[in-house]
């Protein structure tokens, strides 16, 4: 209980409130502010920044939207920052109801409304390009709110954030709104570092308790006993205790057998079940009679949407880690005749959806899926994913927000700020492919998906389902929902777009230090301290070896020295004869360079070879160089593929244009190979004279070592083992002290030795002048370039390699700077629609490769390799195909094409913005009108 001085200061706190903007602020909203959203609000009126990290769903965009309020009521403007233009939209559209649409506008980048209002959302590209351009918007900014801030750790865009936070005026309020993280204080404190006052606010409390469930069966049971309570209202720090009547219902389940003794799957349908067949992605469809079974076993995804209706636990987001997944969902809730909602209300909704979609052609109604999109949505669920067409993503975020569906299956895109809270949320499984491999998800990644569960002011309580599948341990998943322990990590790394502007508005010296005070230094350097102290006591440590040894005959640091080398000789070479063939062999791979020419020995792929990339493997393997061999196959080679070291015979120079996709490169390479090289060995006896001779170098430098030793004066002391011992003390320390001092070194300054690098780069071709400190006129193009690939367009456009090119040809090459396919692309050549893109995509390959080279020359991590695997269908649809022609027979969900395609625009149009030329320029804004027609000019709001 509070003490009475306690609530006369809390009642005094109230009145301050009362009397301010903040109290004022307030009375708007039907539901009392919480402690943190008050404290949040008072620092913004005090003029402070301040860093708000709380619980998905608590309540922390009200600090931000004080933000707006106050610029409104003091003659100021607000930016309102998002990471994805769907969260801008959604924003915008919040804003503009509470403040009025003259008040707020809205700059994405497709996407500019009433840009000079005195609240403006935007995503946090175009605050970073108007900072970089000086935009006359920027006057009288006082606020800027950067929403789910902790986007900052995203490794592909997350400088953003970093760059936007550095780069704005002292006068301005940064207001950051992040995910619960357990490192706020230290990012609070580099805010206080580059910003100046930020106050640090950690809420931990949900307004809304989340209860963790696991369904084993149709069973829905408690993951932790009753007193551990609701997740995210217990103490963090206390120890939960799984349910053990859980663990023996899974106990139950997976030792169960069938009637032949065959072990059953946990929780599958008992009795007759239907037969499945594949269907397309190899969804399991339901054949007449069946039952749809989920992946794995366990009820059917439908069944788990019936259970929670009958339990009152709908509306309901269940988290699956594929989009074929989500659409399956769909088809499988259909062929069972799920309806969630009333048939009026299913009509209400289909209407809605036909004015909503009436701008697409109806032509392309079927390739975008609509007619299962639309019957779904009519009984009352939907999928969400990043493959459907933006519209479609928009009415099923807007019609499940206002509870007009009751259930959702989506990928985890949707829990990055999407505010589409649920009663329930269902994980399918607790592993996701990353691109990579399928991995298992981070506890931050539990959190962020179970935190869309419980919708304040709605529901008293939410609930977090996670299905059981056969050998997955509870222990895991309580583990999951109880760790609270989610460090923010800076992702910071300069670009060459950063590095041209940074020059331009600061100078090249200014510009090293305004990155030396980016989070990432400012995370690297504390992590540097703890080894700072560690090197001091060693140094001390150091000297007192060094006393405890010394000799009164000599220097027995001298002597120990020389114990040491022979040592470490001998060492060496009862280690060269006692190691295997197969050690040799991998010190031999591990030392190939590219262009390198050797022979494999014996086995299928005996023969000749040439390195065309060169790999020192990793922890737990070996090294893997890869090799084109002269039958022009492209393959990796370990050591168990040689029988000894491997010796390069010659070096050939690897074409610039060479790619290890196109089979015409191959056969091109593989000819060189068999024409220059002679096929015979190297002559076993010169190697096995060389190995002698190197054994009889090594034998004189012991017995030489072995001379100096005894006739040393030390040699003779009476004390010398004893001064050995603290010799060998001291080298240990020493050793260890120096691997301290090399990550001290390695660290401290990272990110302005980086920049120096992309400088001296950037200087070497012309971007910048020979000394790095003026931005040229080359580089002025550079500046307007904003992709990843930003200096391969640069180059692009500085060569003039897209001179000629009509519209459709030119959409076409520039669409391999854009496109990332979503899975490892096989050897087969993407199709090309001329024989003009083809040449011209080679001629990008050949920049790309020179780039990459000098890159690596320079220390520089190289940039990714363009890929055409859209560029058929890019240069379809500019030419005016239908989307049906344009993705037959493709992968490419409409989507996908839709998103690449508004890409593209805008980087077509920051070309026709930078080209030199004037014919290309031209021609880039001609191709930009082809790609923004159809299904991608009617979607505008992503």
């Amino acid at each position: 209980m509070p003490t009475p001085a306690e609530r006369h200061a809390a009642a005094r706190e109230r009145r301050r409130f009362d009397s301010s903007h903040v109290g004022r602020f307030a009375e708007q909203y039907t539901f009392p502010l919480d402690d943190f959203q008050l404290r949040g609000c008072a620092a913004v009126q005090d003029g402070r920044g301040v860093l708000v990290a709380a619980p998905t769903g608590s309540g922390k965009t009200v600090v931000g939207e004080f933000a707006c309020y106050l610029a409104l009521h003091t003659g100021r403007k607000t930016f309102y920052t998002t990471p994805i233009k769907a969260l801008s939209n959604q924003k915008y559209t919040d804003l503009a109801a509470r403040h009025g649409a003259e008040n707020v506008g809205l700059l994405t980048g497709d996407s500019s409304i009433n840009g000079e209002a005195p609240i403006v959302v935007m995503t946090t590209e175009v605050l970073r390009n108007m900072l970089y351009a000086g935009s006359t918007t920027l006057r009288d900014l006082g606020f800027v709110v950067m929403d789910e801030v902790h986007y900052l750790a995203d490794r592909f865009r997350g400088a953003v954030w970093e760059e936007v936070i550095i780069h704005l005026s002292e006068s301005v309020q940064v207001i950051s709104l992040s995910a619960t993280v357990s490192n706020a204080e230290e990012f609070g404190d580099w805010l206080r570092e580059v910003r100046g006052d930020t106050e640090v606010i950690v809420e931990e409390h949900r307004p809304v308790p989340l209860w963790q469930h696991m369904m084993v069966g149709r069973d829905l049971l408690d993951l932790f006993v009753e007193e551990a309570g609701a997740t995210a209202q217990r103490d963090p720090d206390a120890p939960v205790k799984v349910n053990p009547e859980l663990l023996q219902r899974i106990s139950r389940l997976e030792t169960r057998t069938d009637r032949h003794g065959r072990r059953e799957d946990a929780g599958a349908p008992r009795g007759r079940r239907g037969r499945q067949v594949r269907g397309r992605n190899d969804t399991p469809a339901v054949a007449r009679g069946g039952r749809p079974a989920r992946p794995g076993g366990g009820p059917s995804r439908a069944e788990v949407i019936d259970r929670l209706d009958r339990d009152g636990l709908l509306p309901a987001i269940t988290f699956i880690f594929s989009r074929a997944g989500c659409d399956g969902a769909v088809a499988q809730l259909l062929a069972w005749g799920t309806e969630l909602i009333p048939e009026k209300e299913g009509n209400r909704i289909r209407r809605l959806v036909e004015e909503r979609v009436s701008s697409l052609p109806e032509e392309d109604l079927g390739v975008l899926g609509y007619w299962d999109f639309v019957e779904g949505l009519s009984r009352g669920f939907a999928a969400h994913h990043a493959g459907m067409l933006p519209t479609f993503r928009e009415i099923v975020e807007e019609l499940f927000t206002a509870g007009r569906i009751r259930a959702v299956f989506a990928t985890e895109t949707l829990a990055l700020g999407i505010n589409m809270p649920a009663r329930t949320v269902v994980l399918e499984r607790l592993v996701k492919y990353n691109g990579e491999a399928h991995v298992d998800i981070t506890p931050a990644e539990f959190t962020q998906l179970t935190g869309r569960a419980g919708r304040r002011g709605i529901d008293i309580e939410g609930h977090a389902v996670v299905l059981h599948n056969r050998g997955l341990d509870p222990h895991a998943v309580g583990g999951l929902a109880s760790t609270r322990t989610y460090p923010l990590r800076s992702s910071f790394v300069p670009t060459s777009n950063m590095a041209v502007n940074l020059v331009a508005q600061v100078g090249r010296d200014r510009a090293r230090e305004v990155l030396e005070s980016s989070f990432a230094q400012f995370q690297a350097d504390r992590g540097v301290v703890g080894t700072a102290r560690a090197i001091k006591r060693n140094e001390e440590a150091l000297e007192g070896y060094a006393e405890a040894m010394r000799c009164h005959l000599g220097d027995f640091a001298a002597y120990a020295a020389l114990r040491r080398e022979l040592a470490d000789l001998e060492k060496q070479a009862h280690k060269a004869k006692a190691s295997s063939q197969r050690a040799a062999a991998a010190r031999s791979l591990e030392e190939l360079k590219e262009g390198d020419v050797i022979r494999i020995p014996a086995g299928r792929r005996a023969g000749l070879a040439i390195v065309i990339k060169g790999n020192s493997g990793g922890r737990r393997s070996g090294p893997e160089p890869t090799v084109l061999t002269s039958e022009a196959q492209v393959r990796r080679l370990t050591e168990t593929d040689v029988d000894g070291p491997v010796t390069p015979m010659t070096s050939l120079k690897i074409p610039a244009s060479f790619s290890d996709r196109s089979p015409k490169s191959r056969r091109d390479l593989a000819a060189t190979l068999r024409a220059k090289v002679p096929h015979d060995p190297p002559p076993a006896r010169q190697e096995r004279e060389q190995r002698e001779a190197q054994d009889e170098e090594q034998e004189a430098k012991v017995a030489d070592l072995r001379r100096r030793l005894r006739e040393h004066p030390c040699h003779d002391c009476p004390y010398r083992e004893d001064h050995a011992r603290w010799a060998e003390r001291w080298w240990r320390l020493r050793r260890e002290t120096d691997g301290l001092e090399r990550q001290v070194g390695n660290r401290t300054h990272t990110v302005a030795r980086t920049f120096d690098r992309i400088c001296d780069l950037l200087s070497e071709l012309g971007y910048l002048s020979p000394d790095g400190r003026e931005v040229t006129e080359r580089g002025h193009v550079l500046q307007r370039i904003y992709t990843e690939k930003d200096l391969l367009a640069a180059e692009s456009l500085r060569t003039d390699a897209w001179r000629g090119l009509d519209a459709a040809s030119l959409a076409a090459v520039v669409s391999t700077l854009v496109h990332e396919p979503r899975r490892e692309q096989t050897d087969v050549s993407p199709r090309m629609p001329n024989d003009v893109v083809l040449s011209a995509c080679e001629d990008l390959v050949r920049l790309w490769s020179d780039l990459q080279e000098r890159q690596r020359a320079h220390r520089l991590t190289p940039m990714g390799e363009p890929d055409p695997g859209i560029a058929w269908m890019v240069h379809r649809w500019v030419s005016g195909q239908r989307l049906e022609s344009v993705l037959r027979d493709s992968d490419l969900s409409a989507g996908d094409f839709v998103r690449r395609c508004k890409q593209l625009a805008d980087l077509l149009g920051q070309v026709a913005d930078a080209a030199p030329s004037d014919a290309v320029r031209r021609t880039a804004k001609e191709a930009i009108d082809g790609v923004v027609r159809g299904v991608v000019a009617a979607d505008k709001l992503d």
